[in-house]
């Protein structure tokens, strides 16, 4: 029986607890504990799993990363500690990537949003994740530290399922990297859920670029519809080298409900998330190209 099913006070697990200074450190500690330590950054979805007993680990370490937004040659860094609250009052980030702020927006309330951590959200792994479709169509990467030094994944990469992804038990998510656009670029992110606080039943992301009225590039990924949020290449493909035209946006959109695999659960049905999803693909297209224009 879930412990919040029969009060409400904050019940436990006895676990040893560490607060290393570092990264390094970090890491260090894992590699030793492997399969009974679990990082703690936000806590948002780690105290409610360990109260709920979905969850009992024997150490819980406490990463200490820093919290930063820079703009580099390159693009965009932000630490993977960094609050989603910190996100949404960026005038940096609600500028230059307006689908991803729409998607932090999304998540719980202001009082969560002060706790959550956008390295959190991703290593989750949900496949409901809000942040996970703005950063898929905007080419992200993580940067992952372990005991042998540090990698780059592409997002696209880093899921391997729910709750899962490519990080070893000895390693963690160190840093976002979000490359620069070339050329009009607009995005857009539609979430559609039962309630505003609700995780999302579907969600998409667009990122239309051109030259002239010609798309140039075209990126357009969904959450909550497969096992990983993933990339509608199919449906991109067809509005490459197009005028946007209502045709061409009807098309791409049709596609897109062709490509995800939704499941029936108790949000929504298979069928309904394929219906909603043409419709929310030919919105979120017509949202990126007016903000592109």
């Amino acid at each position: 029986m879930y412990t919040n099913q029969i009060n409400t006070r904050l019940l436990y697990p006895s676990f040893s607890y560490f607060e290393p200074a570092t990264p390094e450190e970090t890491v260090q500690l894992l590699a030793k504990y492997g399969q009974d330590a679990v990082i703690l950054a936000g806590g948002t979805d780690l105290l409610i799993k360990m109260k709920q007993g979905l969850i009992d680990p024997k150490v819980v370490i406490r990463v200490k990363q820093p919290s930063f937004i820079e703009k580099k040659p390159d693009g965009f860094h932000i630490g993977a500690a960094t609050k989603m609250r910190t996100l949404e009052k960026s005038r940096a980030i609600i500028e230059t990537f307006p689908a991803l702020v729409e998607a932090v927006k999304l998540i719980g309330s202001v009082q969560i949003r002060y706790m959550a951590t956008l390295g959190g959200n991703l290593c989750n792994a949900s496949p409901a994740a809000d942040t996970v479709p703005p950063l898929l169509v905007m080419d992200a990467e993580v940067s992952i530290l372990g005991p042998n030094g540090s990698r780059i994944v592409p997002l696209k990469d880093f899921f391997l399922g729910p709750g899962k992804t490519v990080l070893s038990k000895s390693e963690i998510l160190t840093e976002i990297r979000i490359p620069p656009f070339r050329g009009k670029t607009g995005t857009a992110f539609i979430r559609l859920s039962r309630a505003s606080m609700d995780i999302a039943k579907i969600s998409i992301a667009v990122l239309l670029q051109f030259g002239g009225e010609t798309v140039t590039s075209a990126k357009i990924a969904l959450g909550s519809v497969a096992p990983t949020p993933i990339l509608a290449n199919k449906a991109a493909q067809i509005l490459i080298g197009k005028s946007l035209t209502k045709e061409t946006i009807g098309r791409a959109a049709e596609t897109v409900a062709e490509e995800i695999r939704p499941i029936t659960d108790i949000r929504g049905t298979a069928e309904y998330r394929k219906d909603v999803s043409h419709v929310m693909a030919r919105d979120a297209l017509e949202i990126a190209r007016r903000r592109a224009k």
